[in-house]
């Protein structure tokens, strides 16, 4: 896709000195299960509007938000495996293969987090590589979503290895679904363990321009919220997706 993520998308991480610089890290987000397309429309209008990196949904409406921001510069993102990460990775490449076919430039995935909690890192290799050769194929990038909030730092270093070798583009905290968001901490040891190359987006709980510094700082190089445009204003947002 002519929209697929360079590497200056993916590293870079350092700090933002105003609010006007930050939209492009944001992938502004609509994950609820009972958003109407007229929520999720209107989302695409922010988006548009404050140039935020991408609009981040469920498969379900990737066609509407790509149809919704044709030449707005703005990246169509998906979800597959979400929030639980507990489908056949055999079925996530499919819901994947299907996202990018709509018009899906980006697809954050949830890995098996029962695989990383057992510290099975050949069943995230094969879990994630499964998913990363489709989007690939189809000119996409891959976010791998780790869930922090229910792994250890030792399973959290494995999750992150894992996407390395499977060929992932971004390694990314959390659904925001089940518990706990991004803290710097996890966001400083994912860093120090994908290096430099990979991209590392810091989603759950970012909610004010404050909270975001704080994570580009430790290291992360894409905002997932929904609480985009607090961010860029300066103010504090209520919730995180």
């Amino acid at each position: 896709m002519s929209n697929a993520a360079t590497p200056t998308d993916q590293t870079g991480a350092g700090t933002v000195s105003a609010s006007g610089n930050i939209a492009s890290y944001i992938d502004h987000t609509l994950l609820k299960p009972e958003a109407s397309e007229a929520e999720i429309l209107g989302v695409c209008g922010e988006a548009a509007e404050y140039h935020f990196k991408s609009v981040c949904v469920n498969p379900l409406w990737v066609k509407t938000v790509k149809t919704a921001l044709k030449g707005s510069g703005v990246l169509t993102c998906s979800v597959i495996g979400f929030p639980m990460g507990a489908t056949p990775s055999d079925v996530k490449a499919f819901e994947a293969r299907g996202a990018v076919l709509d018009g899906a430039d980006e697809i954050d995935m949830v890995i098996n987090i029962a695989a990383a909690r057992a510290g099975d890192k050949g069943a995230l290799v094969d879990d994630i590589s499964a998913v990363a050769e489709t989007v690939h194929a189809g000119g996409a990038i891959l976010k791998v979503i780790i869930e922090t909030a229910l792994l250890s730092d030792d399973q959290k270093v494995l999750a992150c290895q894992a996407s390395v070798e499977a060929g992932a583009d971004f390694v990314k905290t959390s659904t925001g679904f089940n518990g706990g968001g991004a803290t710097a901490e996890d966001i400083a040891l994912m860093r120090r363990t994908v290096g430099p190359d990979l991209g590392v987006k810091a989603s759950g709980g970012v909610r004010s321009l404050a909270d975001a510094q704080v994570m580009i700082a430790a290291g992360a190089t894409r905002i997932g919220a929904s609480s985009g445009i607090a961010i860029v204003k300066g103010e504090q947002g209520s919730s995180s997706y």
